[in-house]
Formats: C-alpha cells, sequence, structure tokens
C-alpha cells in the first residue's frame, strides 16, 4: 500500500458515492478491516461499485509502465459497468453489459488466437510462491505449450490487453475482485471467454480464473493448465 493507493481511493469513492448515496463501496484500501462489511456481494439487487485505485502497485513503485486504475460495477451479482484507465500511455478501456468493450472510443475484439502454439499469454503469481507450487507448474507447462509467457504485474491491464487482442489468454489464482471485475466484463463484450481456473462458473469473489480469446483456445488452455495438477 502506498499514499498513492489510499488518495486515489479517497477521491474515487467521493465521487461514485456523492452521485450514488444508496450504492456499496468495495475497494482495496478499506480500513479498519472490521468495518470492511461491503465484501460480501449486495442484496435485493443493490449496486455495488468495486475499485482497485493502483492495480499494479509495485510497477509503480519502481517506475515501472504497468499499472492502472479499475473501477467497476455490480448489480445482482452481475458485473454491468467496467472501467479501466491507464495513465501513462492515457487508455481508457470501458464497457457495458450487451453493449461491448471500447478503448478511447474504439470498439475492441479479443485477437481470436485458437491454439497455443499462436497464443502469447499472460499469467499471475502469488507475491511469495513456493518452488513446488501448482502455479510453477502451470506456468512451466504453458511455457512449452504456448508461443510465448508474460508475467506484466497488473491484472486489469493484463485483461484490458486480452480484450484489446494484444494478448490471448491469461490465468491468475491469486488475485482478488477489485483486481479483475472491470476486466472480466471487457473480455466478454469484447468476444472472450473467462472461466474459473478448471473450466466450472466464475466467482468474482473468490478469483481463480483462465480468460482466453476464444473457445477453442480456452479449452486448449484449460487442458495444459490441468496437466500441471496432475504432476
Amino acid at each position: 500500500m502506498t499514499d498513492a493507493d489510499l488518495a486515489s481511493q479517497a477521491a474515487i469513492r467521493e465521487i461514485l458515492l456523492t452521485a450514488f448515496p444508496d450504492h456499496d463501496f468495495l475497494g482495496e484500501e478499506v480500513e479498519p478491516l472490521e468495518k470492511r462489511d461491503s465484501t460480501k456481494p449486495p442484496d435485493n439487487g443493490k449496486f455495488r461499485w468495486i475499485v482497485d485505485p493502483l492495480d499494479g502497485t509495485s510497477n509503480y513503485v519502481h517506475g515501472l509502465q504497468s499499472f492502472a486504475v479499475s473501477i467497476a460495477l455490480e448489480a445482482q451479482g452481475q458485473i454491468i459497468l467496467g472501467a479501466i484507465y491507464d495513465p501513462i500511455v492515457r487508455e481508457f478501456y470501458h464497457g457495458q453489459a450487451g453493449k461491448g468493450a471500447f478503448l478511447n472510443g474504439r470498439r475492441l475484439a479479443t485477437s481470436g488466437c485458437q491454439i497455443p502454439g499462436d497464443a502469447l499469454v499472460a499469467v499471475s503469481f502469488p507475491p511469495h510462491v513456493r518452488r513446488d507450487s501448482v502455479e510453477i507448474h502451470r506456468f512451466i507447462e504453458a511455457l512449452f505449450a504456448c508461443q510465448s509467457v508474460r508475467r506484466l504485474g497488473s491484472a486489469a491491464l493484463n485483461l484490458a490487453y486480452l480484450a484489446a487482442g494484444r494478448i490471448d489468454a491469461y490465468w491468475a489464482t491469486s488475485v482478488h475482485s477489485w483486481d479483475v471485475a472491470a476486466g472480466v466484463l471487457l473480455v466478454r463484450e469484447a468476444g472472450g471467454i473467462v472461466t474459473e481456473i478448471r473450466g466450472g462458473t466464475l466467482d468474482l469473489d473468490q478469483p481463480e480464473f483462465l480468460a482466453s480469446a476464444s473457445p477453442h483456445l480456452h479449452d486448449n488452455m484449460l487442458r495444459v493448465l490441468a496437466s500441471a495438477e496432475a504432476q
């Protein structure tokens, strides 16, 4: 956590809850912990804003250009709006359920990549991944099956890049809803597919997932990642 995380979230929270005082708010930087009553999905159709004020904090601290602000709006357990902003290159990604995804006004579409051998893929690791972790085995399997693998440091931008056709698949098991809520909507609105990492229905409150540019690539990537669990 940095001063930038806290200042960004405070500004976003004030803007959103001033405009929508009846909405819930879930942000990464909430304190104290016992007041975090909005971590559960809202009931009775109540709206909930899900915000990561600075996704890619480690990159930001080290001066690397891979961090962003991510904001999503949830209603009845479904993400209906999503926005991701990269302040370095001034790229604004946004989408609305059923109405598409856009980058600076240009409609987005995934690459449509079909096979892992042609795919540029991304992964997120836990902060302290163990040498014998299944995460390492998944990475190795993907390294041999795919064209190339990247670890960029921002889950939100990974998903935005997938929606824009810049990468072809992305998986993560150590992220939170605020990291990925907006990006999951963008990928789906751009024609991609997102499931739980073993192919089931994604639970955004416990997001262990695989996102892919096409259904065929998704099926293949599920097999690649599953092969790591057999080791």
